[in-house]
């Protein structure tokens, strides 16, 4: 369970020291995830700081089974999100429900079944301070508006880790009906796996494809411009659907719309097939 009792109460006057997991998918192919995070948290008003040493969190291994090949990567994380245990920071912040999920759920069982039960009780202890984004600012620091403006039509797509493993909830909901100028659109069966699943997507090739139509078609049937998740690696599995279907659908980070201002607003990338993208001003 995730405690925020140690976390000083949201003021306008409080800055609360964040530390940012990026993820190695985002780190490697889609920093403008992170890059938004940061971009956010520091207008509203809080510090956040990027631990170098940090790579992956294992969850790709884990998932795959091998435990083995994973724990040393789980202790590199561990170890260098440790400081938050001793106030260096007040939480960890990660801009994905998937590996916020394992940071909670594998890491620490990793650890005991290899014997190392002073690393897994250290794996708990961080993971208590780790946060999904729209958790940290939810839950944590008590704020659904955040100062967006986002002129887009927009759709959401609930990811399966952070809807089932985090429980996540209608937070990104309450933070996106919160951002000016937007036109959100619910998603039909947005409950529904895009097909992704990692190495899923590979192994059942076949299922994960049909998985993909199904929610393409969902996603398709809304007209929205932009489709938003809080994990590129779902988002990365229907943009490229979209993408070779010439759907004219771009996908953004949950972060990359919290980010967006008036003053500085955050563009949909370009869509293949489409024309370039017209900022309204409403």
């Amino acid at each position: 369970m995730v405690d925020s009792s140690q976390i000083p109460a949201p003021t306008s006057r409080i800055t609360v020291r964040i530390a940012l997991a990026a993820t190695c998918i985002a780190d490697a192919m889609f920093p403008q995830a992170p890059q938004a995070t940061v971009t956010l948290l520091e207008r509203l008003g809080h510090e956040v700081v990027f631990p170098p040493e940090q790579t992956c969190c294992g969850q790709m291994h884990v998932n795959t089974g091998y435990y083995a090949d994973a724990l040393p990567v789980i202790k590199n994380h561990v170890e260098t999100f440790a400081p938050v245990l001793d106030a260096e920071w007040d939480a960890v912040v990660v801009p994905s429900g998937s590996c916020t999920g394992s940071i909670r759920h594998q890491q620490a069982m990793v650890c005991r079944r290899a014997g190392q039960d002073a690393l897994a009780a250290t794996a708990d202890a961080v993971a208590a301070k780790t946060y999904e984004l729209s958790e940290l600012l939810v839950d944590v620091l008590g704020v659904t508006d955040v100062g967006a403006h986002f002129p887009h039509r927009v759709t959401y797509h609930p990811t399966c880790h952070s809807l089932r493993m985090l429980h996540v909830g209608d937070k990104p909901l309450q933070l996106l009906r919160a951002v000016d100028g937007i036109d959100l659109v619910e998603l039909p069966e947005a409950e529904s796996c895009c097909g992704f699943g990692g190495t899923f997507s590979i192994k059942n090739s076949e299922t994960s494809t049909a998985m993909l139509s199904d929610k393409m078609t969902h996603v398709k049937s809304t007209g929205a411009e932009v489709l938003t998740a809080g994990d590129y690696s779902c988002l990365m599995h229907i943009g490229g659907g979209l993408t070779r279907t010439r759907a004219g659908v771009r996908t953004m980070h949950l972060a990359e719309i919290l980010a967006s201002t008036r003053a500085e607003p955050t563009r949909p990338p370009a869509a293949a097939g489409t024309a370039p993208v017209e900022v309204s001003t409403r």
